[in-house]
């Protein structure tokens, strides 16, 4: 298992969801991608698409400026 990090600062939705969907597309079964935006209805759309897809959020942050999301790539569907 490896810990990835994925800029997403700057982006609109659904700019950050689309770029967590192609980042964890290259990672494996077990590996964590912490997401950090500054779109706060990532904190929705991110673990909406995690249900979906299978993947799991195991931890989400909010300060003033940023949201953190970490999210665990489950199994390929």
């Amino acid at each position: 298992m490896t810990h990835y990090r994925l800029d997403a600062h700057r982006l609109m939705c659904p700019m950050p969801v689309i770029r967590t969907q192609d980042r964890v597309a290259e990672l494996n079964p077990g590996d964590t991608l912490e997401v950090l935006c500054t779109d706060p209805g990532a904190l929705n759309d991110i673990p909406a698409w995690c249900r979906i897809n299978g993947h799991e959020v195991i931890e989400t942050k909010e300060t003033k400026h940023e949201v953190s999301i970490t999210v665990r790539v489950g199994e390929p569907t």
